[in-house]
C-alpha cells in the first residue's frame, strides 16, 4: 500500500500562500532544490486540487519551469491526478482528472504498488484527504518570514487535529521542515 503524504511551505504566520496566491515569499534555494528533487524522486504520483494543478499546469510544462531543470523533469514525467468536481479537463502531460467517486478512486491508487503519492499544496484537497483519513504524513516547511495576509494552512478545517512530530530538519537558509503523522496514520 502506498502512503500520502501532503508537503507544504508555511511561513511563520501560518499562511501556505499570500494574497492572490502570492508565493514570492518561498524560501528557495540550493539546498531546499535538492531537498524537492530528493522528495520527487521517491514519488510516484502527485495529486492537486484544481486550483493548484492550474498554477502548476501554467508553470511547468512552460519555459518559466525551465529555471529549475530536474524538478521541472519530475513534475513533468510523475504521474498526477487533478482532483476537482468543476475542472472540465486536465491537458497537463500524464495528468488524470478524478472528478467524481474521489475517496474510492484514491483508495486505489493507495492499493497500487509503486512510490509514495505527494499532495503538493492543494489545501482544500488536503483538508478534505484529512477529514477521510487518507494521509499518512503531513511535511510542513516552516519558512522564517511573516507574511500577514492569505490563506491560512488548513483553512476550512472544522475540527481541533493533533498530530504527532516524527522527525525535524534545519536548513542553512531558516526553513525547518516538520514531518506529523495525523492520528489515525497512529492506529494500526
Amino acid at each position: 500500500m502506498r502512503k500520502i503524504y501532503l508537503f507544504m511551505m508555511v511561513s511563520l504566520d501560518g499562511f501556505f500562500e499570500g494574497l492572490d496566491h502570492d508565493l514570492s515569499w518561498h524560501n528557495v534555494d540550493l539546498q531546499f532544490e535538492r531537498f524537492a528533487n530528493d522528495q520527487l524522486q521517491n514519488t510516484g504520483s502527485i495529486l492537486f486540487g484544481r486550483k493548484t494543478y492550474e498554477m502548476m499546469a501554467g508553470f511547468w510544462p512552460t519555459e518559466k519551469g525551465d529555471t529549475s531543470p530536474i524538478t521541472q523533469k519530475y513534475m513533468n514525467s510523475i504521474p498526477k491526478f487533478a482532483i476537482s468536481r468543476t475542472l472540465k479537463k486536465a491537458d497537463w502531460i500524464n495528468t488524470t482528472l478524478i472528478n467524481k467517486n474521489i475517496k474510492d478512486e484514491i483508495n486505489k491508487l493507495k492499493n497500487e504498488e509503486g512510490k509514495e503519492i505527494a499532495i503538493l499544496g492543494s489545501n482544500n484537497l488536503s483538508v478534505g484527504l484529512l477529514k477521510l483519513g487518507l494521509i499518512e504524513e503531513i511535511r510542513i516547511m516552516l519558512n522564517p518570514v511573516a507574511i500577514g495576509k492569505g490563506t491560512l494552512l488548513f483553512q476550512g478545517l472544522n475540527k481541533s487535529i493533533r498530530f504527532e512530530l516524527i522527525s525535524l530538519r534545519k536548513f542553512s537558509s531558516g526553513n525547518v521542515l516538520l514531518i506529523y503523522n495525523p492520528p489515525h496514520s497512529r492506529i494500526a
